[in-house]
């Protein structure tokens, strides 16, 4: 499934395993702009699961997520303003 929507920044987080790609988003999402789309590539299982549900703790807007090939995965995140 192609997604048309624009990528403010790529973090590409495969090969690494929990927790380093869930403290490597939250990094990214505090220091995007409201609105701005992190696009996450990963490839740990656990990290599909716990990615997503922790962006969206915090307020951000998981847009998609998209297996990309084998185990790894594509996910877009909208990030929220005024971020704690």
């Amino acid at each position: 499934m192609a997604d048309k929507t624009r990528v403010d920044r790529t973090l590409d987080v495969r090969g690494e395993i929990c927790p380093n790609p869930d403290i490597k988003v939250r990094a990214a999402l505090e220091k995007m702009g409201q609105g701005q789309v992190l696009e996450v590539l990963l490839d740990y299982p656990l990290s599909v699961e716990r990615v997503p549900r922790n962006a969206e703790k915090r307020q951000h807007r998981v847009i998609m997520i998209e297996r990309t090939s084998g185990a790894e995965h594509r996910i877009l995140i909208e990030a929220k303003a005024n971020r704690q």
